[in-house]
């Protein structure tokens, strides 16, 4: 029987999706949906602290990464515990989850059980099917992958037809990091046009681009949507002083309107699984609530108020 170890939080979803959950036997310090999964070993680690603002963290980061050091550490020694017969990591970013490299890294220490490495590159929207397909395939369950994939799909397609119903197509701005300014790239551009709008920042299937905030106020979007990168809705909410505090910003349209949201990035819309679908119908939430009724809000996304 396989024994999985899930080193990325979107990966944990979909081995779960295809059936597989009774073979995962580890997990990423990120790993926490379903619940459940929070019972099993963690096998990774950040390697520097966690805690600060969005200019901390960046600045971390880019330490690290500029000295060649991981951004992550995999534990050898629990590996070898678990014996796994396949590893799920990912090639897409060094700073999202733990790297193909890492877990080279930590198997040079000659993990018994020589398992399977299994690499996901989410760039973009059918990057993401593929990776399902990938792990199904992998895992000896290729039909159930196609049958998965199939699903997701289909659902995605009835969103995005009910949002093209709508008369209105605003102008969007995704916020994937708040200092320095990141827009949402990969597969976020694409949720945004099916969920008709126009997005502004960011092109699909490529990199999450640095902006300037002469970039944001020069195109005076009809939304905001600040979805950081591993942060959840409290956190996003204490970060939103980077943009508020920064001049122009009551002068935006999306501001006097009343336009700007905020989005659980870590739970959904950066988080490349079988939850895509539910990144969409976030996105339709919010675009259309004529079209749509807010079954996420207060989960996966809510109205900004000042103050």
């Amino acid at each position: 029987m396989a024994r999985i170890v899930s080193l990325i939080a979107s990966a944990t979803e979909i081995v779960h999706a295809l059936g597989l959950g009774p073979a995962l036997v580890g997990r990423s310090h990120e790993c926490d949906f379903p619940d459940d999964v929070r019972a099993l070993p963690v096998c990774t680690t950040p390697s520097f602290p966690v805690t600060g603002n969005s200019a901390d963290i960046d600045a971390r980061v880019k330490e690290r990464l500029a000295s060649a050091l991981s951004v992550y550490e995999v534990f050898e020694d629990v590996l070898e515990r678990l014996q796994p017969t396949h590893i799920v990591t990912q090639t897409q970013c060094r700073v999202c989850a733990v790297s193909l490299e890492d877990v080279e890294r930590a198997l040079a220490g000659s993990i018994s059980s020589r398992p399977k490495l299994i690499a996901l590159e989410p760039n973009a929207l059918d990057d993401i099917w593929s990776d399902i397909q990938r792990v199904a395939s992998a895992c000896g369950v290729a039909s159930k992958g196609q049958e998965v994939v199939t699903t997701l799909r289909d659902e995605m397609a009835k969103i995005s037809t009910r949002a093209y119903s709508a008369a209105r197509r605003p102008c969007v701005a995704c916020i994937e990091w708040h200092e320095p300014l990141m827009a949402a790239g990969n597969w976020v551009p694409e949720l945004v046009e099916l969920a008709n709008a126009e997005n502004l920042f960011g092109k699909a299937g490529l990199h999450s681009p640095w902006m300037n905030w002469d970039e944001l106020v020069a195109s005076d979007p009809d939304m905001i949507i600040s979805m950081p990168c591993g942060f959840d809705l409290e956190r996003t909410r204490q970060e939103m002083y980077w943009l508020t505090d920064r001049p122009g910003w009551s002068e935006l349209r999306a501001v006097k309107s009343g336009e700007v949201y905020l989005a659980d990035g870590n739970q959904y819309l950066n988080r490349p699984g079988p939850r895509i679908v539910e990144s969409l119908e976030i996105l339709a939430e919010i675009l259309h609530p004529e079209a749509f009724a807010p079954r996420l809000e207060g989960a996966g996304w809510e109205w900004w108020t000042q103050g």
